[in-house]
């Protein structure tokens, strides 16, 4: 029988190799998985609008939102970040606000906040997205 001495050698070499497997394990998954964190949003009158995220970059994110936006859209970027658009449920091609924010509570907030300093009587949410790292 071995004796406590032993099997706690054994153990604590055993240990450290499973360690050190698990750290080479999590090195090479984050050097081999792309991190796409930029994203777009792209706002248009009338409610319309186009969004983009987990993009490469944002030239990338900026070109995919305003494809999917309907006419002349103005585009806001987010890295790492949440976008809202919020807009007046009274009158749609009325007033309207949009924010970026590092929390999607916090944008959302801000979004229905510029509607309602723009002059909009009953705003609300009309889109929202996060990248994958917001």
């Amino acid at each position: 029988m071995l004796s406590r001495r032993v099997v706690a050698r054994r153990f604590s070499a055993l240990s450290r190799s499973m360690a050190g497997a698990g750290l080479a394990l999590v090195l090479i998954g984050s050097a081999v998985a792309p991190s796409y964190a930029a994203g777009a949003f792209a706002i248009g009158k009338c409610g319309a609008y186009g969004k983009a995220i987990d993009y490469a970059g944002v030239t990338e994110a900026k070109a995919a939102a305003r494809k999917n936006c309907a006419g002349d859209c103005t585009t806001v970027t987010m890295k790492r970040a949440c976008a809202a658009l919020s807009v007046d449920m009274t009158n749609p091609c009325g007033a309207h606000g949009y924010a970026v924010e590092s929390r999607i509570s916090t944008s959302l907030n801000a979004a229905v906040r510029k509607c309602y300093e723009f002059g909009g009587k009953e705003c609300v949410i009309r889109a929202w997205a996060c990248d994958a790292r917001g």
